[in-house]
């Protein structure tokens, strides 16, 4: 991923907000990434126009050699589904679905032959194979993450953006759930974007970058 004069600017009704002040960022294929500064300091905002959910008021942002900011919705969409995956503090589960349906949709979206089965093996790989069929309110708030996880990597996406997936778990559940996240992207091979408050897990990533202010410093 490369990504260069990246800015996000937004109104408000005191006027323009710059959330984003040129972010120049360079991530190598594998790479693990712990983004880390204060609130507010744009890291959340960041990690949407990576995962083209936000778009970008001026700068570039090429991914699997495809300029996102050039991109329309539907084709931003098709990116998303084939090589990015993305884990949310909130675990933003569908409700009325099984733990197995909530990882096999984005597999039928992506026109997937085997989604169920490949769902499965993703909720197995978590250690959830016993709760395929239980809806996410019979869930705890860990086995809940595992099953964003499972999600996430099902499609074996090139790339992972994970936004304090820890934030809503206690800390055993937390270091269980990271245990797993980490394991599952040195399986795949896969690069990884972690927001974290947690000095600790940043520790994890192969390199640390400090946003302040809508920069990198």
């Amino acid at each position: 991923m490369r990504v260069r004069g990246l800015h996000l600017t937004v109104p408000a009704s005191a006027g323009p907000v710059n959330i984003l002040r040129g972010i120049d960022l360079d991530v190598a294929a594998g790479e693990a990434v712990g983004i880390v500064g204060p609130s507010g300091s744009g890291k959340t905002s960041l990690l949407m126009v990576l995962a083209g959910l936000e778009r970008a008021t001026s700068g570039s942002v090429v991914l699997a050699g495809q300029e996102l900011t050039m991109m329309g919705e539907d084709a931003l969409a098709r990116l998303r589904r084939a090589q990015v995956g993305i884990v949310f503090q909130a675990f933003h589960l569908m409700a009325s679905m099984t733990a197995l349906e909530n990882v096999a949709v984005p597999l039928e979206l992506a026109g997937v032959a085997d989604a169920m089965a490949r769902a499965a093996d993703s909720l197995r790989a978590v250690g959830l194979g016993h709760r395929l069929t239980h809806l996410p309110g019979q869930l705890s708030g860990g086995e809940q993450q595992r099953v964003a996880l499972a999600r996430a990597f099902a499609p074996r996406p090139r790339l992972l953006l994970a936004d304090e997936p820890t934030g809503n778990l206690d800390r055993a559940t937390g270091d269980a759930v990271m245990n797993l996240l980490f394991d599952l992207r040195a399986q795949y091979g896969t690069t990884l974007l972690l927001i974290t408050h947690d000095p600790a897990l940043a520790a994890r990533c192969s390199r640390i970058v400090t946003l302040a202010d809508g920069r990198v410093v």
